[in-house]
Parts: structure tokens; sequence; C-alpha cells
């Protein structure tokens, strides 16, 4: 332990035990041990601390307010470590101020700061120091000399009565304490050395300051040079610009319009060129009247550019678990949304920067993509802007209009680039798949530039005329289909689909979020009203039926409005409990019933699944023979691929006729007619097929069709199944209806993994590779038709899945039915 010439001649217990002594708080300033320091106090406790320590032994504990603005002080707001000092000279000012003058006597902590008879007071106990390697002490004393020599050279600012002293100083610590009270560096700097115990360790903060202060000193010494070189030309310039601004006196325009426009465009830190650009610009209106129209164009651009964030940005969420805890807060369910945030968070928590994603959230309407993306702006604590693309057709929206149009802007992206003040908002493209072009141009186009990670770094509005970087942007972008985005544009996004929700996970938003709101919004609380898990999904079976969540909340919103007329009407009502009774009270008749004529088994009639872009639907295949010469008519506005599957289908059933039983002759005496009813509604796509398939085969051979199943496929003219896309959603369309067996095909098999237990508990899949393996389990007298109409799971097919089954990436349509 290293103690001072001071302190060896105290009796350390006694200084312990009873060194209590007056407390000066100090603003601004530290005091050290062997250093002066000079100081003017007025406030009433500090005058009683130097009037009690003069009439005594002099000696005051200094410590070091945290805060120097801040008059009215508390212990709570000292420093725990100062420095014990002696009192050298008090001399009274006017105003009641003293001006003290004390020399640092030794380190010391305070313990028990109190305030006692108006002035602060503390047991100051001695900070020893703690010495280690003499050899790398010496090592760190020399090169703190020599990097100390290198300051004096280049600052110069320290007085010369401290020079001639600091070559006196043998001892290491004394050395660094004279020279550390005496040089300009933060209070926070000057008391963490203070602070600090461990020689090594303040040796090390000790060098830090110093090399800062060798640099801020050459950084300084370079200005000062430049700005002796500049005297001249400045003088120059300004001998001029007086001259200008007389003239414009005398013209009643004063300039300061401009002036004010110079120091913004410096004080804003943009990209060199465009701050050359702009000061030109400023140059050229100060030359014209004001009453001129290019004056007003010129200034409307200044005024954009320093509208638009260059610098400012927000910053991220650094915890992960709160980044989650507010995606599981606002949104259930939607786990690899929430997945991706969360690697993103991830990755740029290990680099320190990234190029933001590009994603794309595909699904029907209602199940959460605008929404949630409002959730990852606030989860990353970001901002958030929302850009509908829905019915945009001009290119000139997303890329602006030149400065030669009158009236011109810049374009959207800059616009909620403006809005959101930041260059690293969560900026969301909604209803990208809605985009139109006419002869204006193509916006989808122009978005290529935007959404593509290696080139938005440099994107170019056409008003702008100046590169401008969107790479810290995360772009979101919606959509319920991605046919109708080109090829080009999808190719940049990284595309993640939205399903629709099953029956649990709408009762448990119902629970969670939309019952809350819709109670907040009509003026009720869960006092006045209850939802039990009957009546909630009551008003999801019989008066919804969508993929997301949209037309529930309005049904509940519109339960939660009758409720309130009630107690309008009534505040003394005891509270209503909304159970199924009360949902067919307050709705009155049931939009949708269960069909249960579907589920009985027919000649000719088969149950089929679609995906739309609003979710997944099933639809019924009917087909009929008569006399004729062999013609096929199709109804129920089928679009061309559907038709082709249709013929794909009679062909391949044609070439094996003597299979199953067919007369060939019937082919050419008989005419077949497939309707697929709602004919007011668009179809097609190729999944049909298998559905057309049976129910063609099922009219000739005369054998009835079972109801309770469900089917989707694609069929070639070999009678293999193909495999479709959007098997959840239409998964989740047999389980609404109650259909419990659904026929796939064979590749879609490892899908099923992926599906909520609840449609893989209740509704048994069965993968099939040929078209002759659909007909033996729907088909009455099919080798499989009595094994699927028990309530037992054929396990030996549900384990045909093979180890390695491709990928399967199809996408619905945008409108109408799309049987992919």
């Amino acid at each position: 332990m290293g103690k001072n010439k001071y302190m060896e001649k105290l009796n350390f217990n006694e200084l312990i035990s009873n060194n209590i002594l007056p407390v000066i708080p100090l603003r601004g300033k530290v005091a050290f041990p062997h250093a002066n320091i000079s100081f003017e106090v007025g406030r009433s406790k500090t005058l009683k601390a130097v009037e009690k320590a003069t009439a005594t032994d002099k000696i005051v504990f200094i410590l070091t307010q945290r805060k120097t603005e801040k008059t009215d002080v508390t212990p709570d707001d000292l420093y725990s470590v100062g420095c014990v000092a002696r009192i050298k000279q008090a001399v009274q000012l006017s105003g009641g101020v003293v001006r003290v003058l004390c020399e640092g006597l030794y380190r010391a902590k305070a313990r028990s700061v109190s305030v006692e008879g108006g002035l602060f007071q503390a047991v100051a106990v001695p900070i020893f120091t703690v010495h280690g390697d003499e050899v790398l002490e010496e090592a760190y004393f020399r090169t703190a000399k020599a990097l100390v020599k290198d300051v004096l050279a280049t600052d110069g600012k320290i007085s010369k009565d401290v020079l001639s002293k600091l070559d006196q100083y043998e001892n290491a610590e004394d050395y660094m304490d004279q020279v550390i009270a005496n040089m300009r560096v933060r209070t926070e700097v000057k008391q963490r050395i203070l602070e600090e115990d461990r020689i090594i360790e303040r040796f090390k903060q000790f060098e830090r300051c110093l090399n800062d202060e060798l640099e801020i000193s050459k950084i300084e010494k370079k200005i000062a040079d430049s700005v002796r070189q500049s005297i001249d030309k400045n003088q120059k310039e300004y001998f001029l610009r007086e001259q200008l601004k007389a003239i414009h006196n005398e013209l009643g325009d004063d300039g300061k319009e401009e002036d004010e426009y110079r120091a913004k465009v410096l004080e804003k830190r943009l990209p060199q060129d465009l701050e050359i650009k702009c000061l030109k610009e400023i140059d050229r209106l100060g030359k014209m009247p004001s009453s001129s129209a290019e004056y007003t164009v010129i200034a409307s651009y200044l005024e954009q550019v320093l509208a638009l964030p260059w610098t400012e940005e927000t910053k991220d969420t650094e915890s992960l678990k709160a980044c989650a805890k507010v995606l599981d807060e606002d949104h259930h369910g939607l786990e690899k949304i929430k997945e991706r945030i969360t690697e993103y968070l991830s990755v740029l928590k290990l680099t320190g920067s990234m190029k933001a994603p590009i994603l794309c959230f595909v699904g029907p309407p209602g199940v959460g993509k605008t929404s949630i993306a409002k959730s990852i702006a606030r989860a990353l604590n970001r901002k958030f802007v929302r850009m509908s693309l829905g019915g945009v057709k001009d290119e000139a929206e997303i890329r602006g209009h030149r400065r030669t149009y009158i009236g011109a802007m810049p374009g959207r992206i800059l616009y909620g680039m403006k809005n959101a003040g930041t260059i690293n908002p969560v900026f969301l493209l909604d209803e990208i798949d809605k985009i139109t072009s006419d002869m204006h141009g193509d916006p989808s186009s122009a978005l290529l530039e935007v959404l593509d990670p290696e080139q938005n770094s440099t994107f170019r509005d056409r008003y702008l005329e100046a590169p401008y970087d969107l790479s810290k942007v995360l772009f979101i972008t919606t959509a319920n289909s991605l046919e109708t985005i080109p090829t080009p544009l999808r190719d940049r996004m990284e595309i993640i689909q939205l399903s629709g929700y099953t029956m649990e996970e709408k009762l448990e938003i119902a629970r969670k979020y939309l019952i809350p709101k819709q109670l907040t919004a009509n003026g009720l609380t869960s006092a006045r009203a209850r939802f039990t898990e009957e009546g909630i999904r009551t008003a999801i079976e019989g008066y919804t039926r969508e993929a997301g969540v949209r037309t529930l909340e309005r049904t509940i919103g519109s339960i939660c409005r009758k409720i309130a007329v009630q107690y309008a009407d009534d505040k003394t009502l005891p509270k209503i409990t909304v159970n199924k009774d009360k949902v067919f009270e307050l709705l009155g008749v049931v939009k949708y019933k269960k069909d249960e004529e579907r589920f009985v088994s027919e000649v000719g009639v088969v149950n089929g699944l679609a995906w739309t872009a609003v979710g997944g639907t099933t639809l019924t295949v009917e087909a009929t023979a008569m006399q004729g010469k062999g013609e096929l008519k199709l109804t129920g506005q089928l679009g061309d691929v559907m038709k082709e599957s249709a013929l794909a289908a009679l062909s391949f059933i044609r070439a094996h006729a003597e299979k199953y039983g067919i007369d060939y002759e019937k082919f050419t005496q008989t005419d077949l007619h497939v309707h697929v009813p709602e004919g007011a509604t668009p179809k097609d796509g190729p999944s049909a097929g298998i559905t057309m398939a049976t129910a063609i085969l099922s009219v000739l051979t005369g054998r009835k069709v079972r109801g309770d199943v469900a089917m989707t496929g694609e069929i070639t003219l070999r009678g293999r199944v193909l495999p479709i896309g959007g098997l959840k959603e239409k998964a989740l369309a047999a389980r609404r209806l109650g259909i419990k067996t659904v026929i796939m095909p064979y590749d879609n098999a490892n899908e099923l993994p992926e599906l909520p237990d609840v449609l893989k508990n209740e509704i048994t899949f069965i993968p099939v590779k040929r078209v002759d393996e659909v007909f033996d389990i729907v088909l009455e007298g099919g080798d499989a038709f009595e094994l699927y109409k028990t309530e037992q799971k054929p396990q030996k097919l549900r384990k045909r899945t093979p180890k390695t089954l491709p990928v399967i990436s199809e996408q619905p349509s945008h409108d109408g039915v799309r049987c992919k």
C-alpha cells in the first residue's frame, strides 16, 4: 500500500474513526493531492463548511458534484471519492462570495455523508495506492513523462510554475496528480483517474488521456494554420459580400433568407456533392429577385433537401427478449416472421452493421400482414412509414418528377423518408401485388432499384437529382398473391408465407386482442360484458368464413355495440355473458351453416379443395351423362388450365376404359357435362384434376363417391398425381366444412410436419402417387373404400412419406378461385 508524506504523519486508526470533516461540494472541478485549487463559494452550506474549517484546523473534504448545473445538492449528488485538502487562503469578495485557495493532501472515500448544522459532513477514509511490479511501474512512469513533454510542446497551456515543479517529482503518483490537475480535461475523466487505486490502471487511464490531448492539440494547430491561410481569401469575400448586401438593401432585399439556407445546408452534413450543388443553388438564389418564378423553384428544392433525413437514425433494440416480447404482445402466432426479425436483430448485433433485408409477407386478407409490420417497427424501436401501392400506375409516384415541371415534387419513397425523419425506418409497401401500369410507365420497374439491397444505397429520385441511401431502411411489402408481381421484382424479395388461422388460433386471438380492443372502442369493460368460449366459437363458425380475423373483429364489434345500446338505456343492468344463445339473440340469423348434404355419397358429385387469394375453400365438382355424340361440356366460369385438366382426366379414363369396365361405345354415344357451382366466381388451376377425373369416372360407371372425403391434386395423361400449393389453407377449408379425410399428392407429404397439430389430429391425410389410388378410396366398391370409412386413421399409408421430398412452391391467383 502507498502513503504520501502527509499521511505518514497521521495516526491512521484515529484518522479513520474520528476524521469527520466538513464537505465542500465542487462544481466542474476535481481536487488532487499536492495540487493547488482555487474556487469561489457562495452557497450557504459551502460557506458554513469553509467557516468551520477556518475556525479549526483548516482541513476540508472536497467532493465533486455529478451534475454541475444543480445548485441544491444532496449527498447522492456527490461522487463518493474526493480529496482531503487544507485551506491556504480564504478572501471575502463582494456579494457574500468567498474565494478559497486549497492544497490537496490525500485521496479519501466518503462514508456517512450527512447534513448537520447547516453543512455537509462526512467521514473521510483514506485511499491507499495498490502497487505491483516496480519495473512495470517505472516503464509506465517514463512513458508518461515522454507523453507529457509531447503534449506540452504541442499545447503549451500549463503554467510555468507547474512546469518548473514537474521535474522535481520522483514519485509517480505525485507526478500524475500534479499533471492531471493542471490539464484541461473533462471532469468525468479526472474523477475516474482520482478514484483508481491501482497504480498500473491509473497509469493506463492517465496515458490514454494524454494521447487524446495530444491528438486534440495537433488538430487545433492544424485548424489554426488553415484559418490563417484562408484569412486573406475570407477578407476579400467578406468585402464583396458586404457590397452585395448594400446593393440588396437598396433593392429592398436584405439577403437574410440566403444566409439562413447556407447555414442550414452546412449544418445538415449533406453528402459532399449535394452540399456543393445546394450552395451553388443558394448563390443563384442570391442573384435573382424573390418575385422570380425560378426563385420559388430553387427555394422549394432547398427546403425539400433540408427536410430529408441524411444522418439521423434511431438506435435499434439491443435485447432480443424485449423484441420478442413486443411481437408476442401484439400478435398471436406468425412464428416465421418473428423468427426472421429475431435473426435479423441477432446478425445486426454481432456484425454491427448489415444491409436490411427486403421482406414480402404473402397471405390472405386479415391475417395480420400490415399490423405485424407496425409491431416490428415498435419492437426494433424504429419509426414506421406506410405507403399503399394499390392502384399506383405512374412511375413518377415512385421516382418523382424533374424540376423542369411546374409543381414538381419528390416521389412517395422520399416523401415517406421525410415523414419518418430517420434513415432507418420500417417502410411498409402495402399491397404490392395491386400495382398496375399504363402509358406513364411501370411503377414495378421503378421499385426494382428501391427493393434491391445492392442498388438502393444510391437510389436516385428525379426531383432530388442526387443519390439517396436507402440501405438502412427495413422494407416490408405485403401481398395477397405472388402471381401478379413481376418475376424480377419478386426475385429481390424474401418471401414469407402467412397462412390462415385455425379455429383455436382465432379463439386465442379473439380472447387476447379483439375482444379487449372492441370493448374499449365501444365504451365497455370486462365488468360489463364477458365472452364465453362457446360464444366466440359460435360467432366464428356461424357468422364468419375467412382465413383471417377481419370479419371476426367486425362481428365482435357488432356484439359490443348492441350491448352498449342496452347499457345506454339502463345503466343498472347486470354483467352480460355472451354465450351461444346471446350471440344468436344479438346477431340474428346464422349466415353460414354446414351443408350436411355434401356428406351424402352420390354419383358424379365430388368434394374438391382450392386455394384463393383470400384463403382456402371447398368446391363441389358435379358431372352428369346424357345421350349424345361424345361431347364434353364444361361450365362454371372455368379457366383454360382447369378446362385442360378436365380434358386430361377424360383422356386418361378413355385410355383405361377396359380396366374400369366401361364400354368404349359409351364415349361416342354419351355427352358429359362437368359443372363447378357458384358459376359467378371465376375458377382456374390444375389441382382439380383428380377431382374431375373422379366425377367423370363415377358418372360413367354409376359408382357413388364418398361425400365425407375432399381431394386436391393435378392429374397427368399417365395417371400420376402431381404436387399442389396451399396445403394448409385447403386443409383449413376442409376442417371448416367438417371433412375428416383429405386426399393429397404424395409429393406434398413433406409439408405435413409443418401443419398445426389440430389439423393433423382431426384430419386423415392420404398421400397418393396415382389416380387409381384415389378411385380405390372414394368410389363405391373400391379396394380401400371400406378401410377409410372407419374412424381409424390408416397408419400404413400415413407412413409412406419418403425421407427426402422435393420442396413445393406454388402460389394462388389474385382473382377468383385458383385450384393449385
